[in-house]
């Protein structure tokens, strides 16, 4: 999709820095910026390294200072707020447009020179390139100044205090790393002049409201009247790069391939699956691909990669880089159990999840009906069957079938589901006991078992008598037939009957438990009292425990993080849990996506082209917490594809596309 954004929507600073692109290198590294093409938080970066793919990360060139002369005056098109009591740099007021397909570009006109940057870094390398064209309309000579602003500290922390930085010939060096300028102009040495930035993101969530960045060279170029110019930077730390055209091209190259490659027909699914892209990176330690969870704060981690694998790999055609994480995962099986963060240098993996093991099983399955890779299923059955076995006999966390079938999960302070927050030692959403989603979770792993086993010509009959034992249990014990829902833990404390989102998953899995009236409840009762078109709450606005707002420090935030809070990914589940109780019509699949189309002014807020993480409970408006988020774009990817599936006369019954 083409976003564009015309002078009106920059009419003050506020409006202006609303709006972020973000471009990736597919280890972990990005470049990201507001369109005003200001950072407003310390993890914006032109340059955002990843040293170690793909959490190891340090923000290398922090912003531009850009500065253009003309006409005998000198006025600033970058754009900054400064926490140093100088007055702000207000190149927005100049931009007259701002677009995004596959790269960010942006118009400026003033003083009569109209000047076009490109922004974007290279596909596995940590290569970011700039690319300026300056047409010269006025009658005198005009010069364009590009200095880099550094940084060359992790990308997460605010710099606070000042090092010392060394220009030789187009290399910066500090005391450990180096930065290289690959330019078509001249590196000029300048001396050091350091600035207080002002973060005002991070003030809002109470991180460092400010931080330091160095400026130490500049590059210049001189256009002559009536004339048009090229200059092109890749900042880079390596020695030895492409041109910045060539970068550029090959990105856009391959993520229009990507887009025509994925199947899909609606423009906002065809966004969703280059949006995915993002998230699809290389782990060093692994050796494999992995899914960063979410940009700029997260990493990767387990859980996350399980949920996002199905849209952002399945649903886009992307088999083998699923089958690579698969593979991952699969590998470095414990106990029964998946890690829900890799190692980073001499640590060991952490194992602190109920759910990983269970989606990975439900992963394997997906992947399975999608390509019929059925080598790949009997090399991972026998460590799927150690999952089964580890969750039977009990293993790490309190993670055991307890004597009715139910998984039951937690001790102490262990979070293990995704409402995983502990603040000061308060557990907001205490879930040990058996949680709807991973009893979910689980009867659907049963019954994948049992299919494989006939498929691999194993003993059958035990995976299929538990599943029953499994599904008598779960109906018995979490629907509540006076109120039309399921419990959301059963702990035998209050927690239990909180009407949450998290029963949604017991509708859409491939394989359920709930009767057809059943199910038709639980999800009227979702949308009755947790849906918004943003996404889906985390706690009924009636409960007394909910919060409307999501902000403030961090202390706030997380006591609010799953208190009704709205997250995008579990529409996913929504929306195909209410196709399935709608029939999978072709006119329940117009109904969903005539709902769908609230995504295109999330996709356009925020970070142009991708979806957030949350937004408040109360009214959603700004998208908040990370600004691209794997799991939000993979789950809307898969109701998508249901979607035009249905359209095409097919629908899903577990697991299988059927024709009729």
């Amino acid at each position: 999709m083409n976003f564009s954004y015309e002078r009106r929507d920059f009419l003050s600073l506020p409006d202006a820095q609303k709006t972020m692109f973000l471009s990736t290198n597919g280890l972990g590294g990005y470049a990201s910026a507001t369109a005003a093409f200001s950072v407003t938080r310390c993890d914006h970066g032109i340059l955002n390294a990843a040293i170690k793919a793909p959490n190891q990360r340090m923000t290398v060139v922090h912003r531009l200072r850009e500065t253009l002369t003309a006409n005998d005056s000198q006025i600033f098109l970058s754009t900054q707020e400064f926490a140093d009591g100088r007055p702000a740099e207000e190149g927005y007021r100049y931009l007259s447009r701002f677009s995004y397909e596959y790269e960010p570009e942006w118009c400026y006109d003033v003083l009569g020179v109209r000047m076009t940057r490109r922004c974007g870094m290279a596909w596995e390398k940590n290569d970011t390139a700039v690319i300026y064209i300056l047409e010269n309309h006025s009658e005198k000579t005009c010069t364009l100044s590009v200095e880099p602003m550094l940084k060359f500290a992790p990308k997460e922390t605010a710099l606070t205090e000042k090092k010392r930085f060394t220009v030789k010939g187009n290399a910066v060096y500090d005391e450990t790393d180096t930065l290289y300028i690959h330019t078509d102009a001249d590196v000029q040495m300048t001396p050091i002049r350091w600035e207080w930035l002002a973060y005002p993101e991070d003030a809002k969530d109470g991180r460092a409201e400010r931080g330091l960045a160095a400026g130490c060279c500049k590059i210049e170029t001189t256009v002559l009247p009536g004339t048009t110019k090229k200059l092109e930077i890749v900042f880079s730390i390596n020695e030895h790069v492409q041109s910045g055209e060539q970068i550029l091209a090959q990105q856009q190259e391959r993520l229009a391939k990507l887009e025509d490659g994925c199947g899909l027909q609606d423009p906002v699914a065809r966004q969703l699956a280059v949006a995915a892209d993002a998230y699809i990176a290389q782990r060093a330690s692994t050796n494999g691909k992995t899914i960063v969870a979410g940009y700029p704060l997260f990493s990767d981690w387990g859980r996350d990669t399980m949920i996002a694998l199905g849209g952002c790999c399945l649903s886009t055609g992307r088999f083998a880089d699923a089958k690579s994480i698969l593979e991952t995962f699969l590998a470095y099986e414990k106990n029964g159990l998946v890690p829900n963060l890799f190692p980073e240098g001499e640590n060991a993996p952490m194992y602190n999840t109920v759910d990983a093991a269970l989606l990975l099983i439900d992963g394997v399955w997906k992947y399975l009906q999608k390509t019929d890779d059925w080598d790949f299923g009997k090399k991972a059955y026998p460590v799927m069957e150690r999952i089964i076995s580890a969750y039977q006999n009990g293993t790490d966390h309190a993670i055991g079938m307890d004597d009715d079938g139910l998984i039951s999960a937690g001790s102490g302070l262990d979070q293990l589901t995704w409402m995983d927050v502990c603040v000061d030692g308060i557990l907001p959403t205490p879930r040990h006991g058996k949680p709807v989603e991973i009893n979910a979770y689980w009867y659907n792993a049963l019954c994948i078992m049992e299919h494989l086993a006939e498929k691999f010509g194993y003993h059958s009959n035990d995976y299929r008598t538990l599943a029953q034992r499994v599904k008598n249990a779960f109906c018995e014990k979490f629907y509540m037939e006076e109120k039309g829902y399921l419990k959301d833990v059963l702990s035998g404390t209050k927690a239990d009957e909180q009407l949450r989102c998290n029963q949604i998953w017991a509708v859409s899995m491939p394989f359920t438990m709930l009767s057809a009236q059943q199910e038709k409840r639980v999800v009227d009762t979702v949308y009755r009292h947790l849906y918004t078109p943003c996404g889906l709450r985390t706690l009924s606005p009636s409960d007394p425990e909910f919060k409307p707002f999501y902000g403030g420090t961090q202390r706030k935030r997380d006591l609010a993080y799953h208190q009704g809070t709205v997250w995008v990914y579990p529409m996913g589940a929504y929306y195909l849990a209410w196709l399935k109780t709608h029939g999978n019509t072709k006119e329940a699949a117009q109904t969903v996506k005539s709902q769908l189309q609230a995504l295109e002014s999330m996709l356009r807020q925020g970070c142009v082209g991708q979806l957030p993480e949350i937004y408040d409970g109360g009214t959603p408006g700004d998208g908040k917490g990370c600004y691209a988020q794997a799991w939000s774009v993979g789950e809307l990817l898969r109701v998508y594809e249901a979607v035009e599936k249905i359209d095409k006369g097919a629908w899903k019954t577990n697991g299988k596309f059927c024709t009729g």
